[in-house]
């Protein structure tokens, strides 16, 4: 049985990210305020996604159609399942997910990507708002300890070199600009959340946007980063959640957060046998390491009771909703 939880509130709240991540937290928010935006990384390059990209010269759908799925208030389920839709099959078709297609269409009518976003956002009924970080067309480039560079999203989310090098810093190609639209949603904000998400691929393309790191820090709003549970091979191989936070603010700046949450839930050693095979770590909070950082960290035990090894979406919403 779902838990009821209590609606609805107009405390401004600004998700940043990508992926499912960012779905798992608004998920759960939208049930607790009237006004919650995304702003979403546009540096996707892979699937679906990236042959739209190529094709039609837009910016990328994918992320964004999770975040209107997940802020979706439609009392017809089958729209959330329809935009999630992957064809299998069909010259053209396969590997497409509907929703994806469908933003491209309405870009095509409209003219412009974000009356897209809107148009899709009346049909599946959302509160709130889904805001590209950015309206340059831009592409995720990475360093790797080595010095090599590898370009493109996809290619740092799968890696085709040795996922065991470390990556060193990365950067946008061409360099671009925030979204007047998602400076506005920053600067008026009353909670902030960074996270969670792949921390290379969904989270600090958004922070490698110009003009994000100033607009997060002159922002009123309370700052909190939501560590991963699991780490990501090729990516965060054998980080801690001391090493998320060093590297979140390799890119905004120390002393900018104001709490860190950390799960504490360990999973039973069954949950985590799918994730060896993916050479993937359980993130463990190592105490020691916060001692010096000026933030407040708060420990929680916010872990999903079964399946996939992610937030529970009631417990992180409740976490976070007591910040403000």
């Amino acid at each position: 049985m779902k838990k009821k939880l209590q609606r609805v509130s107009h405390k401004k709240i600004v998700v940043i990210g990508g992926g499912t991540g960012v779905f798992v937290v608004l998920n759960g928010l939208k049930n607790y305020s009237s006004e919650l935006s995304a702003i979403i990384t546009m540096a996707d390059d892979g699937g679906s996604t990236g042959l739209l990209r190529e094709d039609f010269g837009i910016l990328p759908p994918g992320d964004v159609r999770r975040a209107l799925v997940a802020l979706s208030h439609s009392d017809n389920k089958i729209l959330a399942k329809l935009f999630n839709y992957r064809f299998r099959e069909g010259r053209g078709l396969n590997g497409h997910s509907f929703g994806n297609l469908f933003l491209a269409a309405l870009e095509r009518i409209t003219g412009d990507f974000s009356r897209a976003i809107d148009e899709a956002g009346k049909i599946l009924n959302i509160r709130g708002g889904v805001i590209p970080v950015t309206l340059n067309r831009t592409h995720l480039v990475a360093e790797l300890e080595n010095g090599k560079i590898i370009k493109g999203e996809t290619n740092i989310d799968i890696p085709k070199h040795n996922p065991e090098l470390k990556i060193r810093r990365i950067w946008l190609e061409p360099a671009a600009k925030i979204n007047p639209e998602a400076k506005k949603a920053i600067k008026n904000a009353d909670l902030l959340v960074i996270g969670p998400g792949d921390l290379y691929t969904s989270i600090i393309p958004n922070l490698a946007v110009k003009g994000m790191k100033k607009t997060i820090k002159n922002s009123r709003a309370k700052k909190v980063y939501i560590v991963n549970i699991m780490t990501k091979y090729g990516e965060t191989n054998g980080f801690s959640a001391s090493d998320f936070v060093l590297e979140i603010e390799k890119y905004l700046g120390k002393g900018i957060l104001d709490y860190i949450l950390v799960n504490i839930e360990k999973p039973k050693a069954k949950r985590l046998t799918k994730y060896k095979e993916e050479k993937a770590e359980f993130v463990e909070f190592d105490a020691k390491n916060f001692k010096n950082f000026p933030h407040s960290v708060i420990k929680a035990k916010i872990l999903r009771p079964a399946g996939l090894l992610r937030h529970d979406f009631y417990k992180l919403a409740k976490t976070l909703w007591n910040l403000i």
